[in-house]
This record gives structure tokens, sequence and C-alpha cells, in this order.
């Protein structure tokens, strides 16, 4: 009774957020968040985990971006229900464009990595524009009605498939990337039995998956970035991560996903309002 009473508000909210248009959604979600998610325990853990990456900022200073990253989370929310519109939209620049095409035009497979920043769901759209199709794989939401209705509003953006983050997934996308397939995936939240590595200066269990494709398939790995601008627009940019080849897989598999990390670090302190710091990415 508990999932279905959820699931309602769920429609309700959703309902709504299509009703308007894109910019006034979002608008709105951003503001009821920024508004409301001050008042709740994650917000406490947000400013904790500011205080731990930026020392050396103010309180104020660390106030004023766990606020905006309220309303950037809420700008997401809204969004979520206008992935389709926004796909087809202008609002998505890719950076470099010409030169990232022939970046990847030499590859046969290749992992895409993001960060949850700006809108990581717009980081796959940049690979449709590109001309790919892409498999991914997402976290099961605790409620099934809202895990399966938020599932059908992401999967058109994964020609390829998108899958439950499970066992037997692991084996299926790496054959996909094995044969030839393009694998988008989140890779910046808290892995419980990851690969430890620095992660703004304190370690952090990290997923080794990408790292693990890259270096045992010998595929490229690269790190998406998605950066969010006025009036509910984006600009993408895509960077290769160097791939440990040593020949012994462990250490090449820690190496690598530290260098994923670090590079998600870079773009993180360059626009930290635009991060989720409210998650246990520590433990």
């Amino acid at each position: 009774m508990r999932y279905r009473l959820e699931f309602l508000l769920f429609r309700l909210v959703a309902g709504l957020a299509v009703l308007l248009p894109l910019e006034a959604a979002s608008g709105l979600s951003g503001w009821l968040w920024r508004l409301i998610a001050p008042w709740l325990k994650r917000h406490r853990r947000a400013l904790a985990h500011l205080q731990l990456a930026f020392p050396d900022l103010t309180e104020a200073e660390r106030e004023r971006i766990a606020r905006d990253m309220w309303e950037t989370l809420g700008r997401v929310f809204a969004e979520s229900f206008h992935l389709t519109e926004l796909a087809a939209s202008d609002r998505i620049v890719i950076e470099d464009e010409a030169a990232l095409r022939a970046m990847l035009a030499p590859t046969n497979g290749f992992v895409a990595c993001a960060a949850h920043q700006g809108n990581w769901e717009i980081a796959v759209v940049g690979l449709a524009r590109l001309g790919y199709r892409t498999a991914g794989i997402y976290q099961r939401i605790k409620n099934p009605y809202v895990d399966e209705m938020a599932r059908r509003l992401r999967a058109p953006l994964y020609p390829d498939g998108l899958f439950p983050k499970q066992p037997a997934t692991a084996l299926t996308l790496l054959r996909h990337v094995r044969n030839g397939g393009v694998l988008s995936i989140m890779a910046d939240l808290r892995e419980t039995r990851g690969v430890k590595v620095p992660f703004f200066g304190r370690p952090a269990p990290s997923t080794p998956f990408p790292a693990l494709i890259a270096v045992t398939q010998n595929k490229p790995l690269f790190a998406a970035q998605v950066i969010r601008e006025p009036g509910v627009r984006f600009r993408i940019s895509m960077r290769p991560v160097e791939v440990s080849r040593t020949g012994d897989r462990e250490a090449d598999i820690a190496a690598t996903t530290a260098r994923l990390q670090a590079m998600f670090e870079e773009s993180i302190r360059a626009r930290p309002d635009q991060w989720m710091w409210g998650h246990k990415r520590w433990g």
C-alpha cells in the first residue's frame, strides 16, 4: 500500500511536470527543491562533505553551493519527464564536435562514463548525436512501480538496452563492448565493494567496472562532462582516460579507476554547485 501511495504521488508530480512547458517545469521544481531540501537531513550531510572537500571556503560559501545544488537536482527531476523533448532540441551543444568525431572514428566499442552533474541523463544524448547506439546500466529504485516508470522514461535514450545493476548484467555489457558496442555508465557514486581510490583527498570506494572493460577488452575509456547553462541548456564534453596496460590486471584496473575519478573531481571542482553532495560517496 505504501508503494502504491508513493507511486500515486509520483504520477501526480509527473503529470504536473509534463503539463508545464520545459523551462517552467524545470524552474518550478528547482525553486521547490531549493526551498525544501535545506530542512532535510541530507543537507547536513552535503555541508559536511563540502567542508571536507573545500576546507578553505567559508560556511556561507558552502551553504550557497549546497542550495544551488538542490536547485540543480530539482531541475533534473522535472527535466526527466521531458527527456524526449530535450533529446530532440537544440538545447544541447557538444564541445569540439568535429575533433570528438575524429577521435572516436577509429574505435570499435568503448566505454563512456559521466558523473551525476548538470543533468546526467543528457550525456547519452551526446553519444546519440554523434551517431552511436548505446547500452546503459541503472540502479533499481526500491519502489517497483516508480522504478518501472522511471525506466520507461530513460529507456528510449539507450537503444541497445538499459539493464538493471545485477551480476548477470556485467557479463552482458562486457560482451556488448567486446563486440563493438558502446556503454554509457554513471561512475561517480560509492561502490561498497569497489576499488578505493583518492577522491577529494580521501579514499572513496569506486566502481572498477569501466576500467575492467577497458583493460581486459583493450577498449578506450572516456570521461564525459555535462555542464548546465542558463535557460535549460547544456554543454557536453568528453575526454579520453589513460588506460594502464602494464600486464598486471588488478593494478591496471586500480590505476585507471583512479584516473577516471580524478577527472570527475577536476570537473566537479570547477562547478561544485552542479554535483550531488548529499550522497554517501566516501562511506
